[in-house]
């Protein structure tokens, strides 16, 4: 190779293991808080949404229809209320529940950054080629997609409580002014950011080990879910918070976390071929490695000791 062609930088080796391991047990139980706030509060919030909005009426029988509209304004008379109008003027007596909803949403969005600070951190210590960019989009994402949403159903909802009565027009200028359209496009661009994050996390800590297939998929799915209407409610979400919060804290039934939390270093899962040739063999247990979770006693290093190594100690005895 020439001398004048520029030579790629050798990849950085992994962190330290117990360096890493360090850093994630002074951390994964604020991070676990975090993954449960967060689905908690979403839940939470996406429901009094739905049961305060649940009761809007259609007006079927009494809102006027576009032929009437065009009908009184050839003839010069006033435009009475269309539908938008008549359930703006209902929703006006019934904003408790979808405000409080709508903050407690908000706050759980912002709380996933905790969430994806810390699987970032734990997934580039075992592997420094995965790029910056996806904390970039995961902090700016949970802001923008937070907020954004706060913004534009408050202000929606704002403008229903302004609203003194009008046609169709006016009771749309009302609910979608300035701050509806704004926060509508910090939104859109939060949930772009964020779903980038979630399917960029989810792919890469399965590679390392840190989240089981299942989960790993999950987490892609979640990140479709931010920008295509398949999870309003935030179900998926909630559940994947939920189940991450204590695969973080290593507490699972039975004791079974994926290897990689355990060792510090990336404990990539075998292909499905591999699997099955592994399986087949009898070699590999029935499904991808599990370790069980270690107990608190020491091997006298100062590291902790593995299910294994007890199991040992006590056939020495």
């Amino acid at each position: 190779m020439s001398p004048l062609l520029p030579q790629k930088a050798p990849p950085s080796p992994p962190q330290d293991p117990q360096i890493t391991l360090a850093w994630e047990d002074a951390n994964r139980k604020r991070a676990a808080a975090c993954a449960w706030a967060a689905g908690l509060l979403t839940i939470i919030g996406a429901t009094l949404s739905s049961l305060g909005l649940s009761g809007l009426p259609t007006f079927d029988n009494e809102a006027v229809t576009a032929t009437d509209a065009i009908r009184d304004l050839i003839a010069g008379n006033p435009i009475p209320p269309g539908r938008i109008a008549l359930q703006a003027e209902w929703l006006s007596s019934h904003l408790v529940m979808p405000i409080i909803g709508t903050v407690l949403y908000g706050i759980g969005s912002l709380l996933i950054f905790g969430v994806i600070v810390f699987l970032f951190k734990a997934t580039r210590a075992r592997n420094p080629a995965f790029g910056q960019l996806t904390l970039i989009a995961g902090a700016a994402g949970a802001v923008a997609f937070g907020v954004g949403r706060t913004v534009a159903q408050l202000s929606y909802y704002f403008g229903i409580a302004s609203f003194d009565g009008g046609n169709n027009f006016q009771a749309t200028e009302a609910l979608t002014g300035g701050p509806f359209m704004a926060g509508q496009i910090v939104w859109q661009l939060g949930a772009f950011a964020i779903g980038f994050a979630f399917v960029m996390l989810g792919l890469n800590a399965m590679r390392v080990g840190l989240l089981t297939r299942f989960m790993g998929v999950l987490a892609m799915i979640v990140g479709a879910t931010f920008i295509l209407p398949l999870d309003q409610q935030g179900v998926l979400r909630a559940f994947w918070l939920a189940t991450v919060g204590f695969i973080f804290i290593l507490r699972w039934p039975g004791g079974r976390i994926p290897p990689a939390w355990i060792s510090g270093k990336a404990e990539p899962w075998p292909s499905i071929a591999a699997a099955r040739a592994q399986k087949a063999s009898g070699n590999a247990p029935d499904s991808a490695p599990a370790p069980t979770l270690p107990p608190v006693a020491s091997n006298g290093s100062g590291e902790p000791d593995t299910a294994g190594q007890l199991r040992k100690k006590r056939k020495r005895k």
